[in-house]
């Protein structure tokens, strides 16, 4: 079969995260280049204005353009930093999955926390307190299966959660755009029903990305319909919750509590550490913050750096692409 040679860049420090051994998974006609996030090094705006392929997840008016691009590969499933606008009108744009097994295993272990306290009974032992001995009334815990869990979306993310939930034993609810019927869904909401369903779960989990129709769908009223010893999760995007209106209900515990992994401001090459909020959230003590980790493990990345070979070897070939958003014209 003819294959055609392809120019691909790197693009940024992100997408170098998928570089390492690539080009084992590529033919070997093909040009792999790195380039920096500010694309100002010798030769660089040229590489990129040039390429076939750009992985990368910025696109935006102040940057060099890629004018002969063909593809440009999100390594990841976020694209909401890629200004489609701006692509050329025969780029294709794709994006990849691969991490919803690292989220679902996140999830379910943030849960697990709130019903199987592990790290509280290891420090009271270690100071000669059997806190959680069996045969003490005030040791009752609770159990994770006797749950409801609450998924606001129904794409990849929750789909994996929903099937680990329910090896937990869990009932599973979902709000979606479009009604859902699936093999491990109890109930379902569309999103106009968002408040009803808010109020059937014992933890709702966010995995919605975002979009003008997603910013701030969970908002004041819907956290104030949650019940007030549930728990929300964030592992999608921070700016689908509200983030005043959720910083106020932590603050005054209207809810059981948070785990937040997804937030509303992010270190730049420049400031490379900040507050993941305008607001206090370190200062509560019912929420749990975690850096955007929860789909960063050894197999997310190799299965991203699979769909982007897939990708790259198709479009080599002249066949249909995956994972598309936005088809490039002929």
């Amino acid at each position: 079969m003819n294959t055609s040679a392809l120019k691909i860049v790197f693009h940024g420090q992100n997408a170098a995260n998928f570089r390492q051994g690539f080009e084992s998974l590529i033919a070997p006609e093909h040009q792999v280049l790195d380039l920096s996030d500010a694309l100002d090094q010798a030769g660089e705006r040229a590489h990129y204005e040039t390429a076939d392929v750009v992985i990368g997840i910025k696109l935006s008016a102040d940057m060099p353009q890629p004018l002969q691009a063909r593809l440009f590969h999100a390594p990841a499933a976020g694209t909401d930093a890629v200004n489609t606008a701006l692509l050329p009108a025969q780029c294709t744009l794709a994006n990849c999955f691969g991490h919803e097994n690292a989220i679902a295993e996140y999830v379910i272990a943030a849960l697990l926390m709130r019903h199987v306290p592990l790290a509280r009974a290891d420090q009271d032992l270690r100071q000669q307190r059997w806190t959680y001995w069996a045969g003490r009334p005030t040791a009752l815990r609770t159990e994770l299966g006797s749950q409801t869990l609450g998924l606001v979306g129904f794409g990849h993310i929750a789909q994996t959660v929903a099937q680990r939930a329910k090896a937990m034993g869990m009932r599973v609810h979902v709000a979606n755009r479009s009604p859902i019927t699936h093999a491990v869904v109890d109930q379902s909401w569309t999103l106009d029903g968002l408040h009803d369903f808010m109020g059937t779960c014992d933890a709702v989990v966010i995995s919605l990305p975002l979009t003008e129709n997603t910013q701030g769908l969970v908002d004041a009223p819907a956290i104030a319909a949650m019940r007030p010893d549930a728990v929300l999760l964030n592992v999608g995007r921070g700016a689908v919750i509200d983030e005043q209106a959720l910083y106020e209900a932590l603050k005054a515990h209207q809810i059981g509590g948070a785990v937040i992994d997804t937030w509303y401001q992010y270190p730049t090459p420049t400031q490379t550490e900040c507050a993941p909020s305008q607001f206090d959230f370190a200062s509560l003590d019912n929420v749990l913050m975690t850096p955007h980790m929860s789909g960063w493990t050894s197999g997310t990345v190799r299965r991203r750096q699979e769909t982007l070979a897939e990708n790259i070897g198709r479009l080599s070939r002249g066949e249909a692409l995956i994972n598309v958003l936005k088809a490039g014209s002929v």
